[in-house]
């Protein structure tokens, strides 16, 4: 299996679009989008229509966590469902999805090999002790002098790409 994932997308339409091409070069057998879909920091919703229409056309393969800036009418608009977290048996280790700001480098779930979360528009991947924890960065408002990125996963490795496809970073997990 393939994964593509995505977080923060946050209201941008320009960003959004650029999900169709990544769709098409990665070919993902599923799409994980890790929160904070609609919200633009300026408290309204210009684009959501755009957005969701945009995401709406994978719904078969969307598997979301809900950000800490997304809502019910997001949530609403959207033809997947939101969930706090969920976990994932890739590449037999045990992967944990979230946004970030409940669960994330500093509040570890029990009995995982790998959290991949959100929330900090800013992509790394570090192991601590025996877990590995990735973030894809923000497809949109990357921060810290990130790359505006997305991640790539699959059943021996973790990929950091930028919106161009260029790896930015990578782990393999599976020797």
């Amino acid at each position: 299996m393939k994964y593509l994932v995505i977080s923060d997308i946050h209201g941008n339409s320009y960003y959004a679009n650029k999900i169709d091409g990544i769709v098409d070069n990665e070919k993902p057998d599923k799409i994980i989008i890790l929160g904070d879909l609609y919200y633009d920091y300026t408290n309204n919703y210009p684009t959501r229509d755009d957005i969701s229409n945009i995401l709406n056309k994978y719904k078969d393969i969307i598997l979301c966590t809900r950000g800490n800036c997304d809502n019910k009418t997001d949530e609403e608009v959207s033809d997947f469902n939101f969930f706090d977290y969920f976990r994932l048996n890739i590449g037999n280790k045990i992967f944990f999805f979230t946004h970030g700001h409940l669960y994330n480098m500093n509040n570890l779930p029990k009995d995982i090999d790998v959290i991949v979360y959100g929330h900090l528009h800013s992509s790394f991947i570090i192991k601590k002790d025996d877990v590995i924890i990735a973030n894809p960065g923000s497809i949109s408002v990357p921060r810290g002098n990130s790359d505006n990125s997305y991640m790539i996963i699959d059943n021996n490795s973790i990929i950091i790409k930028d919106i161009f496809g260029n790896v930015i970073d990578g782990i393999k997990y599976n020797n």
